[in-house]
C-alpha cells in the first residue's frame, strides 16, 4: 500500500464521487444506525431487564455476545450471495429479518429465550456490515474509500450517541399494555429495519452501470475507474475465494480486526452498566453515555480523512488500536471518579472507531470479485468474534460488587495484540515488496 498522497482529482471526478456520495452514503449510514442500535440496545435494557427474567452478569454477557455466533455462522456465504445476487435486494433481505427478530426479542421471558433470540438476530443480520464494504468498492475509486467507510461506519457511534437517550427515555415507559421499559425499546427501535428494509428494495441500485441518476461522462469514467483497479490484479489468487480464505493477509486482518471489535461492543453493551453503577439515573446515564460516542464520531471522520490524503492506512490503524488501549487502561483504573471513566471509555471509542476505516480499506486492494467478497466476509465474521470474547470477559470477571477493572484490562490486551499485529503485517509486506524488486541473477 502506497504511503504518497494521492493525487488531486479531475473536476468529473469530484463530480461524480460528491454525486454517489449524497446519493448512498447517508442512506446507507441510516441502515447501519439501525443495525447498530439493534443490536447494543440490549446494553440499555439490562438495566432492568435482567432483573426481571433473572440473568447473572455472566449469562448477561453470554447472550449478548451469543449474537456473534450467529453472525459467524452465516458471515462468508451472505456476502458472496450478496456479489452474487446484489446489494439492493439481499441488504432488503437481511434488514426485515433482523427487525422481525429485533421485535420479538420484547417477548422474551427468561435466559433461553433471550440466548435463542440473540443468536437468531446475529444470523439474520449476518452479512450486512461485510456486503456495505463490499458495496462501497463497487462505488468508490481506492484513494476515496477509508473516507466513505469512514462516513459509513460513523453511524456505529451516532447509534450511541442518539440512542443512548432515547433509549434511556424508552426505558421509563413501563405500564402502557402492561409492557416495561425494556419491552418498548426492543419493539420501537425495532421497526424501523422492516420500514427500511422494504424501502431498500426500491432505493439502492446495484451497480454504476445501472445508475440512471448519474449523467452519462460521470458513470463512464467510474466504471472505467473501477475496470482499472478490478484489472490492476494479475495474480488469479486475488480473484479465488478459496485461496483468499487461507490468505495469510486475511487471518492477519482478522486478528487485528478482532481487537477493534472487542474493544466497540464492550462499550456497546457494558458502558450503561459501568456508568449508571457509578450512581447516575437511567436517563442521566443515556447522556453520558453519549459523549464517548460524540467524539468518536467526530475523530473517526477527521482520522480517515488524514489517512485517504496521505494514502497511509496500517500506521493509522495501529495508532488507533493503541489509543484505544489506553482508554481501557484509564477506564479500568476510574474507581468511583466518573471523570476519568467516561474519559477512558471516550479514548476507547475513538480509538477502536479510527481504526476501522483504514483496516476496511485493504482487503480491496489485494482482493477482487468473488475473493473480495469472501475475504471481507471471513475478516468480518472471524474478527466480531472480539464482540463475543471483549463483552464476555467483562461479565465473566465482574463480581457482584460490580467492579470492572479486570474485564477492561483483558480488553485492553486484545486492543495492543491488534496493534501489534498491524505493524507486524506492515512490515512483512514491506520486506516482500523489496524482495521482489531486487534484480534476480541469472542461473
Amino acid at each position: 500500500m502506497s504511503n504518497t498522497a494521492t493525487p488531486a482529482p479531475s473536476l468529473l471526478e469530484q463530480r461524480a464521487i460528491c454525486k454517489i456520495t449524497r446519493r448512498l452514503i447517508p442512506f446507507l449510514m441510516l441502515l447501519y444506525l439501525v443495525a447498530f442500535l439493534d443490536r447494543i440496545n440490549v446494553g440499555f435494557a439490562a438495566l432492568t431487564m435482567n432483573h426481571e427474567i433473572g440473568l447473572t452478569p455472566r449469562m448477561f454477557s453470554f447472550g449478548a455476545g451469543i449474537f456473534f455466533a450467529g453472525y459467524f455462522a452465516f458471515e462468508v456465504p451472505s456476502t458472496i450471495i450478496l456479489h452474487k445476487v446484489g446489494a439492493r435486494f439481499w441488504i432488503g433481505r437481511v434488514m426485515i429479518t433482523w427487525g422481525l427478530v429485533s421485535v420479538a426479542t420484547a417477548f422474551i421471558r427468561g435466559p433461553i429465550s433471550f440466548c435463542v433470540l440473540r443468536f437468531l438476530l446475529g444470523l439474520a443480520e449476518a452479512g450486512f456490515f461485510p456486503g456495505i464494504i463490499l458495496y462501497l468498492s463497487y462505488w468508490f475509486p481506492a484513494n476515496h474509500r477509508s473516507a466513505v467507510t469512514a462516513m459509513f461506519m460513523a453511524a456505529a457511534p451516532v447509534a450511541g450517541l442518539v440512542g443512548s437517550p432515547v433509549s434511556g427515555a424508552l426505558m421509563r415507559l413501563n405500564g402502557p399494555l402492561g409492557l416495561h421499559g425494556w419491552q418498548w425499546l426492543f419493539l420501537i427501535e425495532g421497526l424501523p429495519a422492516l420500514v427500511l428494509g422494504l424501502v431498500t428494495l426500491r432505493f439502492l441500485t446495484d451497480r454504476p452501470a445501472d445508475a440512471a441518476w448519474l449523467a452519462p461522462d460521470e458513470r463512464d469514467w467510474l466504471s472505467r475507474a473501477i475496470q482499472q483497479e478490478q484489472s490492476s490484479f494479475r495474480d488469479p489468487r486475488s480473484h479465488s475465494a478459496w485461496r483468499a480464505l487461507a490468505d495469510p493477509k486475511v487471518l492477519a486482518l482478522s486478528l487485528a480486526y478482532f481487537g477493534t471489535s472487542a474493544g466497540l461492543y464492550t462499550i456497546g453493551f457494558w458502558a450503561p452498566l459501568i456508568v449508571s453503577g457509578l450512581g447516575f439515573s437511567i436517563l442521566r446515564t443515556g447522556f453520558l453515555v453519549a459523549i464517548p460516542n460524540l467524539i468518536a464520531v467526530i475523530g473517526m471522520i477527521l482520522w480517515s480523512r488524514n489517512s485517504d490524503r496521505t494514502g497511509e492506512r496500517y500506521w493509522h490503524a495501529a495508532i488507533a488500536c493503541l489509543i484505544a488501549a489506553v482508554g481501557m487502561a484509564v477506564a479500568a483504573r476510574a474507581g468511583s471518579s466518573a471523570i476519568l471513566a467516561i474519559t477512558g471509555l471516550s479514548l476507547t471509542a475513538f480509538g477502536v472507531s479510527a481504526a476501522k476505516p483504514p483496516l476496511w480499506s485493504l482487503p480491496t486492494t489485494f482482493f477482487a470479485g468473488t475473493a473480495a467478497a469472501a475475504s471481507i466476509g471471513l475478516i468480518n465474521s472471524l474478527g466480531t468474534l472480539g464482540g463475543f470474547v471483549g463483552p464476555y470477559m467483562i461479565g465473566s470477571t465482574t463480581g457482584t460488587g460490580g467492579h470492572f477493572s479486570r474485564g477492561l484490562s483483558l480488553v485492553g490486551g486484545t486492543l495492543i495484540v491488534s496493534a501489534v499485529t498491524i505493524i507486524l503485517m506492515r512490515l512483512m509486506l514491506h520486506r516482500n515488496a523489496g524482495q521482489d524488486l531486487q534484480p534476480r541473477k541469472a542461473l
